[in-house]
């Protein structure tokens, strides 16, 4: 078997094409750290996903336990925050909460950007009839107002964790795919393309090895960006009663505390809690969204 040639003159191409890729790493980072929201939001979230995952060792209490003789309690040193209607403890069904909230927005993104991006992809990369095809679809889809689609699918299906996600990934992927084509598009023509299709690479290979490695950078945007409004969706769902269904804590079935004017009134903090954790969660998805993007985007300059 042929040896590679290792002369010193390949050998500092080498070196060359490693340090470029290495100073290209740490121009991205770089450029990410330069925008302070995008690390705010970055540190809250490693937060929070870190809460979620310990939440069994960071409180005593049962997320589901009800005590009667404790309902609405002022936050003490036995409730940091209090309890809700049921008594149960309003820091723990936090905790456990972010557990829901937080699932479903990653899993109903991945599915999304799979059925999306492979579809984009196949669009963009074939073209013509097949290309029609799919973008009909998707036109159609975006055609029917999403909240409708949501609530009509949730009213159909029992409400559930597993459910929401597919029906979110069901009804989140064009955007995605519209996406991902308009960058097939323009990388199907370039010169490595053309290279793997003269040497007989089949198509499906290019497509999933070649090209979209090349647009996984506004995908990886996308779907940072979508997690946000996943959890605000959901906790929406929740909060009318056709997301998910005490007693599974969740941030939005317990935001309905705040139909009751008494309690938004001498407990503000029942309803007040899971509503600024939703807030917060959301603006860091987009912060750490937009960070991303500056940081892929070589026209931006540091």
């Amino acid at each position: 078997m042929a040896q590679p040639n290792l002369t010193p003159e390949n050998d500092i191409k080498l070196q060359g094409l490693n340090t470029n890729s290495d100073t290209l790493t740490k121009i991205m980072i770089r450029k990410f750290f330069k925008n302070k929201l995008a690390v705010i939001g970055a540190v809250f979230l490693i937060f929070i996903i870190l809460a979620a995952i310990f939440a069994p060792y960071l409180t005593p209490h049962n997320p589901d336990k009800q005590d009667l003789f404790k309902r609405l309690a002022n936050p003490s040193k036995e409730h940091l925050l209090g309890t809700d209607t049921f008594g149960r403890d309003i820091l723990t069904r936090l905790l456990y909460g972010a557990r829901i909230s937080l699932l479903v927005g990653f899993a109903s993104v991945a599915g999304a950007i799979t059925i999306g991006a492979s579809l984009g992809a196949i669009a963009g990369y074939f073209g013509g009839i097949v290309d029609s095809i799919i973008m009909r679809f998707v036109d159609i889809m975006y055609s029917i107002p999403q909240i409708f689609l949501l609530i009509t699918l949730v009213t159909i299906f029992e409400p559930g964790v597993d459910k929401l996600i597919l029906i979110f990934a069901l009804t989140g992927w064009m955007g995605t795919a519209r996406l991902v084509r308009g960058e097939f598009l323009s990388l199907r023509s370039r010169e490595f393309v053309l290279a793997s299709k003269t040497i007989g690479t089949r198509s499906f290979t290019i497509i999933f090895r070649e090209i979209l490695p090349n647009a996984m950078g506004p995908i990886i945007v996308a779907a940072t960006l979508s997690i946000g409004g996943v959890i605000l969706a959901e906790s929406a769902l929740s909060y009318l009663g056709l997301g998910i269904m005490p007693p599974t804590p969740s941030w939005g079935n317990m935001l309905t505390g705040a139909q009751s004017i008494t309690i938004m009134l001498k407990q503000w903090w029942v309803p007040t809690t899971p509503g600024l954790l939703i807030l917060l969660t959301v603006l860091s998805f987009n912060f750490v969204g937009d960070g991303l993007r500056d940081a892929l985007d070589p026209k931006i300059n540091e």
